[in-house]
């Protein structure tokens, strides 16, 4: 997969987060993707070939494979990173159709000229109106997919531990067979690493929820207390 267009897509809605979102970006990108690529893929890049077990039957190994690992993490790792990363792409689809309709009023009011419709991609946007629910909602569900697959990782893999040896006696396997794992150590500690950053992130994206109800209800409270001012951009306006 090309990771550095999935980051390169992930990046173009950096503009529309707020802090906490930029420094989950930045956890995602530093402590998952690179470690993802960089070094997990080589780490279980022979995990099918170097499985064996302690007998010549033919399918013995494979079926005993398939049986104990049912997915690859690495695989597993991508999926997790791609569905988690999904719901910011609300976010950016969201300014787009905001931008889109502002750009449909300009010219409908005799403003639709390059320059005024260069200057709607050059708006401050805040996170508020319709925007706020759409923001809110996209971190809401990213802890959420990070909590359904920490779950998955663990009935997978009870503990989160590679196993160093399992005993199958699975069909066509002529009775219970001893299969070893290669480098279950090294697997094991990539697997903490990597559910430790899921975790990280998780309290990352709770702490953002936090930030924005709050911020929500400083707000509501503040146009509450004065008169709103009407000199804003088409994102607070609608």
């Amino acid at each position: 997969m090309n990771w550095a267009g999935f980051y390169t897509i992930l990046s173009g809605v950096n503009r529309y987060s707020t802090g906490i979102g930029r420094i989950w970006l930045s956890v995602v990108f530093i402590f998952r993707i690179m470690v993802l690529v960089v070094a997990a893929e080589s780490v279980w890049g022979d995990e099918k070939s170097s499985f064996t077990c302690n007998t010549q039957q033919p399918g013995c190994n494979s079926v005993c494979y398939d049986h104990f690992f049912p997915i690859s993490h690495v695989r597993l790792w991508a999926l997790q990173l791609i569905i988690v990363s999904t719901p910011a792409l609300l976010v950016a689809m969201h300014v787009a159709y905001q931008q889109h309709q502002e750009k449909r009023m300009l010219r409908m009011s005799g403003q639709g000229d390059a320059k005024h419709l260069d200057e709607v991609k050059k708006h401050k946007i805040h996170i508020s109106g319709m925007l706020w629910w759409t923001y809110t909602l996209s971190v809401l569900f990213r802890v959420i997919f990070e909590g359904i697959f920490m779950y998955i990782f663990y009935m997978i893999y009870p503990g989160y531990k590679m196993i160093r040896l399992v005993k199958c006696d699975a069909y066509p396997c002529p009775n219970i067979v001893d299969c070893f794992v290669s480098r279950p150590t090294e697997k094991t500690i990539f697997t903490i690493f990597m559910l430790t950053t899921s975790g990280i992130c998780i309290l990352l994206n709770v702490a953002e929820l936090i930030f924005l109800v709050a911020r929500a209800f400083t707000h509501r409270s503040s146009d509450g207390s004065s008169v709103p001012s009407r000199k804003s951009s088409f994102y607070e306006r609608k």
